[in-house]
């Protein structure tokens, strides 16, 4: 998949789905072998870590939608080349488990294959979502 709007096209619904909560359109965007990472270091990261394939990536998506709600996203810059992506957003934030509301950005590394997402690093405030998570 190098189209570049077939790829733009991907990323938005993939975003929508998120900030929708619909954890079937995410799973049906991702490539079965789909690896999912939030960058960090996990013993100092609680929201760092990697799921790969479909049983650990729903199981991921899933805790990630119930814990944090998307509530407002603006794209700052989307560049595609070569089956690839980066997205930088900034987003406002919420904890849903103590309504904690913070606005941060977001640089997201796409990957996609046969026309599916393939691979998604997410670059997030490690040590903001931590004190969210407080």
């Amino acid at each position: 998949m190098t189209d570049r709007e077939q790829i733009k096209s991907l990323i938005e619904q993939a975003y929508e789905a998120r900030r929708t909560e619909n954890i079937d359109a995410l799973m049906a965007a991702v490539h079965p072998d789909c690896k999912f990472e939030i960058a960090g270091a996990k013993p100092l990261a609680q929201a760092a870590g990697i799921a790969q394939g479909h049983a650990q990536l729903r199981e991921t998506l899933t805790a990630l939608i119930g814990n944090f709600q998307f509530v407002r996203r603006d794209f700052l810059n989307m560049v595609i080349e070569d089956g690839r992506a980066a997205v930088h957003s900034r987003v406002v934030l919420r904890f849903v488990p103590n309504g904690k509301t913070e606005t941060t950005e977001i640089i997201d590394l796409w990957k996609f294959e046969n026309g599916k997402i393939i691979e998604l690093t997410e670059f997030v405030d490690t040590a903001l979502v931590n004190e969210m998570m407080r």
